[in-house]
């Protein structure tokens, strides 16, 4: 048996990973690749291998670094199913094609200008029809129902805590006459995350494909994310300008959402709007209404009780749908809460939020998730000036912070304590460390050395094991 590696492998965008037994292959994720465009793009189309050689793919959640390639591996001849849980079908579905839209809107506006200065015009890496044929391969199975994905592989989903139907993926491989269970724990949820029920342990685990996001440090307290968001609120009212939220629309847009709306529920919210531009947002914030069997027991008495009967919605609160309703922001002169995706400001209409208030002293920019290397999230993050938004450049005047208890991955702690709790349950010899940068990764490994795990390994980009 054979684990290759192709995505999420020395960085943390693009999980891509493939098992291989007796010649048969399944994968777990196909992610896009995140980072500079130029090699992304490259990446993310010319895959690496024989796309009709994979028999399955198992798929773990449905945020595009692990979900937004599908759609090129069935261009380049795969047929056989994604399995996946029911929450992420319907997410997957939904924020696929809106990442075929987007790339055709962000083509369109790029390519204008390549044309002006004689540049040859980009082409899309997929459209909204080759998300169509994707869709129809996804096949929906509930948490802890075993499935066969290939002759001789049971598999079985175990709740990861991380997102609406996101999962740990248990393989149990027949190989050679004996039987091996494999853990790929996808991305693991961090502790207390609101709406979602904590991380679920895989019992009997032998060899673990573990992620390591945030391998080398801890979060700050959830506690203080509310704080911090209603201190930049009130920043926001005094000194008269935006608030702009970068956020993902699934997951982090709807956890901000539900603890503005605690905010104002127990009245410390300031008389100001409040903006989700995101056509996504909205879709998938109506998808979680309809999955409330992921939610915790905090998340389903607060909509047993909500006055609106809704967390995700009150009375300051709206959700721009349209293009116009969007353009209309930019002539709101009152203080106003802008949130918008994409979370890495790589797409979509946080680029022209972006565009229009960076250079303004009153902007705040607040980041509420991790910011991949060479992403223009990263680049402002860390203080570059000016940076390139849609092929020109633009100075940042914006006071820019971030928070870090609003992230949906387990920090060291909580990564430690799992892979504790699964070596417990199980016979753990060898761990993979994937998603995660090589200092994160060194340091969780390092830990896991500690708690008594025989192998760590962080492989790279096109790395073999046999196992």
């Amino acid at each position: 048996m054979q684990l290759h590696f192709w995505g999420a492998a020395g960085t943390v965008t693009g999980s891509m990973h493939v098992v291989e037994i007796d010649g048969r292959r399944i994968m777990l994720d196909c992610g896009l690749y995140q980072g500079r465009r130029k090699k992304a793009f490259h990446i993310n189309r010319e895959l690496p291998f024989d796309a009709a050689s994979i028999d399955a793919v198992v798929l773990s959640h449905a945020h595009i670094d692990h979900s937004g390639n599908l759609p090129s591996l069935i261009r380049a001849g795969f047929t056989g199913p994604i399995y996946c849980t029911s929450a992420t079908r319907d997410l997957a579905s939904r924020m696929l094609l809106d990442s075929a839209k987007i790339q055709g809107y962000d083509l369109k506006y790029v390519n204008r200008h390549r044309r002006k200065v004689g540049k040859q015009p980009f082409e899309p890496l997929y459209t909204t029809h080759d998300v169509r044929g994707t869709i129809r391969r996804f096949v929906a199975v509930d948490y802890r129902r075993p499935f066969d994905p290939i002759p001789g592989v049971e598999c079985q989903f175990y709740d990861a805590g991380h997102m609406l139907g996101s999962a740990s993926v248990a393989l149990d491989v027949l190989d050679n006459g004996s039987r091996k269970r494999i853990v790929f724990s996808g991305d693991i949820g961090n502790s207390g995350t609101p709406i979602l029920r904590e991380p679920r342990i895989v019992d009997g685990a032998e060899i673990v494909i573990m992620e390591g996001t945030y391998g080398d440090r801890n979060h700050e307290s959830r506690k203080r994310t509310k704080e911090m968001l209603k201190q930049a609120i009130a920043e926001c009212e005094a000194n008269g300008g935006k608030l702009i939220i970068p956020a993902f629309s699934v997951g982090r847009t709807q956890e901000i959402v539900y603890r503005l709306n605690e905010l104002f529920e127990a009245g410390e919210l300031p008389p100001i709007r409040i903006y989700v531009d995101s056509p996504l947002a909205v879709d998938v914030t109506d998808i979680y209404r309809v999955h409330p069997e992921c939610f915790d027991a905090e998340a389903l008495e607060a909509l047993e009780e909500d006055e609106d009967g809704d967390p995700f919605g009150f009375r300051r609160l709206r959700y721009c749908l349209t293009v116009k309703d969007s353009k209309a922001l930019n002539l709101v002169k009152k203080p106003a809460v802008i949130i918008s995706a994409s979370g890495m400001c790589e797409g979509g209409r946080i680029l022209h939020h972006l565009r229009n208030h960076l250079g303004e002293a009153t902007t705040q920019i607040l980041f509420a998730g991790y910011q991949a290397p060479n992403t223009l999230g990263r680049k402002i993050l860390e203080g570059e000036s000016p940076v390139p938004i849609f092929g020109q450049r633009y100075d940042v005047a914006a006071k820019v912070g971030k928070i870090e208890g609003c992230s949906a991955h387990a920090d060291r702690t909580g990564l430690l304590r799992w892979a504790d709790e699964t070596s417990r349950q199980g016979d753990v010899g060898r761990v993979f460390l994937v998603h995660a940068e090589a200092k994160p990764a060194e340091a969780l490994a390092d830990g896991l050395r500690d708690q008594g795990v025989a192998e760590v390994d962080i492989p790279q980009r096109g790395q073999s094991f046999q196992v």
